[in-house]
């Protein structure tokens, strides 16, 4: 009886080297995708909280020259006290008091000053008593420009 073809093809149940090499390489592509995606979410998340860090901060300065008169030279928690406090530590760790930068470890227990804070507090025509008349917020970001903003270009009491 003559062999046929079927006889000499077996059946195997099963993937083929290429079908995996294929499906590991869309899990791969979509791995990358993803942690990538995961990362740009992350930044933008931290920008926000800068950004929302820098309007508290605004908004408790306009508060503050209403009821003084002027900007202050420095703002730290002792100054803005209608402000939650944690918005002066940025996402990195770093907390805005006055000129200075601090960061805490708490794990390893020490205190590094003169760091690299992500906000930024300049103040302009500053009398000598440390009042002033106009000041910029910045806040440096991760995935846009620095993100400012700065007291009226008129004096509020004036307006009045």
């Amino acid at each position: 009886m003559p062999m046929c073809y079927n006889q000499f093809m077996k059946k195997q149940s099963g993937f083929t080297a290429i079908e995996l090499l294929i499906a590991f390489v869309v899990l791969a592509v979509l791995t990358v995708f993803f942690v990538i995606q995961r990362g740009n979410l992350e930044a933008a998340n931290r920008d926000q909280i800068r950004k929302t860090a820098i309007n508290a901060m605004y908004y408790n300065l306009r508060i503050f020259y209403k009821e003084h008169g002027y900007y202050p030279d420095t703002i730290s928690r002792d100054n803005l006290t209608a402000m939650d406090p944690t918005l002066f530590t940025d996402p990195n760790g770093f907390t805005l008091h006055g000129h200075d930068c601090t960061y805490i470890n708490w794990i390893d227990d020490y205190e590094e000053t003169e760091g690299d804070c992500d906000f930024r507090y300049i103040v302009f025509d500053c009398d000598q008593n440390s009042r002033c008349q106009r000041f910029r917020l910045t806040a440096n970001m991760e995935r846009e420009a620095s993100f400012i903003r700065e007291s009226p270009e008129t004096n509020p009491r004036r307006e009045e």
